[in-house]
């Protein structure tokens, strides 16, 4: 199984009411791409990160991925705050 395989197998464990997610070829890994659903997006940009073949080698991969897609998903939903305190 290629990495782009082994992430879509694991993506395919995860559902979620408002996101969907992808991943595809990148040079020296896999590019993963979190966005809203369609009936969703609200002109709310698509998230990525990159998935390195290094760390789809390792034995904790799974365990890894999920923690780096739980990371990424708490930055993405941060960054789609319209305003903050802390803007200006």
């Amino acid at each position: 199984m290629g990495n782009v395989e082994k992430i879509r197998e694991e993506l395919s464990h995860y559902e979620h009411p408002l996101f969907d997610f992808q991943a595809e070829p990148a040079a020296g890994g896999v590019a993963v791409t979190v966005s809203l659903k369609p009936e969703i997006q609200a002109g709310v940009h698509q998230y990525h990160f990159f998935v390195s073949d290094r760390e789809m080698a390792t034995q904790k991969f799974a365990w890894d991925f999920q923690r780096q897609l739980f990371n990424y998903l708490h930055d993405y939903l941060v960054e789609m705050f319209t305003h903050t305190p802390q803007m200006s």
